[in-house]
């Protein structure tokens, strides 16, 4: 009779993810290594200038500056490294069928209610809406060619404000036409928008809303990056 391991699955180590992130970030950057070589060079040499021009000089603070400086140099490398992995996502996000509910499920927090799972979706183009909700009311995400959109669009509207009247509707389009949303700034630009709603309301729509929300077919995702799988990973 075989038994099964109850250990919980080891996790990757902090250097393991490092030199994930870095891959990661690399393949989107190529001059990554000499700009992360770079500021940990500035780092140090900050620390020695400082080392040399607090007085009174001596070999110990010189050294101790150096050493500040390189963790200072360190954490900027990190921070850096940091972003950059966020911009390398979503560059290879950008223009994916399916980007947009991962960005809506896994960048906006708590104050909002999202799924990655479109709310309409057209299966022979892929154009998809999303809907989000929070304290700025019910948004309305659109993924795809505009004129196609239309009708998905209204749909959600109709059906949002039949159960939640007088509760402000908001609709964003992804893309990089005129008016349109970049899919980097589409959580910030949802985040940005002003609180029309109390918790209680909110709570109440969102609970409205889902009832008689319907069930939608799966978004296909193309041949090559799954949209769920190119979140840079993150050093714990």
């Amino acid at each position: 009779m075989s038994s099964r391991s109850t250990a919980p699955e080891k996790r990757p180590g902090l250097f393991a993810q490092l030199r994930s992130l870095f891959t990661f970030t690399k393949a989107e950057f190529a001059w990554l290594p000499w700009v992360l070589i770079g500021v940990v060079v500035v780092g140090i040499g900050l620390g020695l200038l400082l080392g040399f021009l607090i007085q009174p000089v001596a070999v110990w603070s010189v050294i101790l500056w150096s050493i500040t400086g390189l963790m200072f140099g360190v954490l900027g490398a990190m921070i850096l490294l940091t972003r950059l992995s966020t911009r390398a996502m979503y560059k290879k996000l950008d223009g994916m069928p399916g980007a947009a509910g991962h960005v809506l499920s896994t960048s906006l927090g708590r104050k909002w209610v999202a799924s990655d799972m479109p709310v309409g979706i057209n299966p022979k183009t892929q154009d998809a809406v999303y809907r989000v909700i929070g304290r700025g009311g019910v948004v309305i995400v659109a993924e795809g060619a505009r004129g196609r959109l239309t009708r998905l669009v209204n749909d959600e509207k109709m059906k949002v404000q039949r159960v939640a009247s007088g509760v402000p509707i908001e609709v964003l389009y992804v893309g990089h036409g005129e008016g349109d949303v970049p899919i980097s700034k589409l959580s910030s630009t949802i985040k940005a928008l002003p609180k029309k709603v109390d918790t209680a309301t909110m709570a109440a729509v969102v609970k409205r809303v889902d009832s008689v929300s319907q069930s939608v077919t799966s978004l296909p995702i193309p041949k090559g990056i799954d949209p769920t799988k190119a979140r840079a990973p993150r050093p714990r």
